[in-house]
């Protein structure tokens, strides 16, 4: 079996190709490389290009017309802090996944999974939020990712497509083996801030007086490749999930925790895997600051047999393992590949 994946290079999109390949699916990979990183195609069944590019995405049915499935985790890591800019971004962003669609379509697949955000939902009172969530995104990136379910959704209806949602929020960690992990090759920008600030011998800065239960903003950590094994999961029970001849085509799975942590606690977790001092320091929240919020995952239980199974406390080691494995071997040149 092989399937697609869209930004194959990047921190998720290549943990969840190390999973396929653990599980004995063939992952063929398209990536840009604009922020995915060329050694994470090692071995890898690789072809360069934009997703909006149907002469690669033809190619690539051309040369494994097998596949049947497709993965889109393409996104932009790091999004601009000018409102215009992100605005744009964001309509770009669904121009883009639009504009994917329409070429895996042509091509006759009809599996889509779409790698998406809890946060593009108004959480509950208690800060949960499930899949019958209002959609209410807050930012020019999660209204991309709302538009772009959206979109899945009304291409489902008019019999085009079978597409799943997946909604998780923070991922942390890296491949336990260590293939892949975030594209800088520090632990994850939370954790490299923390432990910068106590580098530097200065107080970590955060926000309290939040309504939670230690007054600072609550988070649902999960693990990335907990995230990667819910992608295959999917993978192999989409037809389970979303039969062909159902009334419906498309269905949405949050992938969580179903518990939260605050930002203290997340600093003393890191403080004890890191066996680092950390001072923290709080101020007063800004105007309209987030207070956070965590997944239920039920779904993904009952209808992937999903259940995550590495804790915060992996996460920070594995972010801090996968730090010093590339500390020693940043692989900055590109490596061999097998590509298209």
């Amino acid at each position: 079996m092989k399937v697609l994946i869209a930004g194959g290079a990047g921190f998720v999109g290549s943990t969840v190709a190390s999973a396929c390949l653990d599980s004995g699916i063939v992952p063929v990979i398209l990536d840009n490389l604009v922020t995915g990183r060329p050694e994470f195609t090692r071995g890898r069944v690789f072809y360069r290009g934009d997703i909006r590019d149907g002469a690669v995405v033809d190619r690539i049915f051309a040369d494994h017309p097998e596949i049947t499935t497709v993965i889109h985790t393409a996104t932009v890591a790091a999004w601009p802090t000018d409102t215009i800019a992100a605005e744009r971004l964001a309509d770009q962003t669904v121009a883009d996944a639009r504009s994917f669609l329409g070429h895996v379509v042509r091509n006759g697949a009809r599996r889509f999974l779409f790698s998406s955000s809890a946060d593009i939902c108004c959480p509950d009172p208690d800060r949960s939020v499930h899949e019958s969530s209002v959609v209410q995104p807050t930012t020019p990136y999660t209204r991309a990712k709302a538009e772009i379910e959206a979109m899945l959704a009304e291409c489902a209806r008019a019999g085009g497509v079978r597409a799943l949602s997946l909604r998780y929020l923070h991922p942390i960690g890296a491949d336990p083996q260590l293939r892949t992990g975030p594209h800088e090759g520090r632990p994850a920008p939370l954790v490299d801030e923390i432990l910068a600030a106590a580098r530097r011998g200065e107080e970590f800065v955060l926000s309290g007086d939040l309504p939670t239960r230690d007054g600072s903003a609550i988070q649902d950590f999960v693990h990335v490749w907990d995230i990667a094994d819910a992608h295959v999961a999917a993978v192999q029970r989409f037809d389970a999930v979303l039969p062909e001849q159902a009334d419906w085509a498309y269905d949405v799975i949050n992938l969580g925790t179903g518990r939260n942590i605050t930002l203290k606690e997340f600093v003393a977790a890191v403080r004890r895997v890191a066996q680092v001092p950390v001072r923290v320091r709080e101020v007063a929240p800004g105007p309209g600051e987030p207070v956070g919020s965590f997944t239920r995952s039920v779904r993904a239980r009952d209808m992937l047999g999903w259940t995550p199974r590495f804790t915060v406390l992996d996460g920070i080691r594995h972010a801090l393992e996968w730090a010093a494995a590339r500390a020693h071997d940043p692989g900055q040149t590109p490596v061999a590949a097998t590509t298209g």
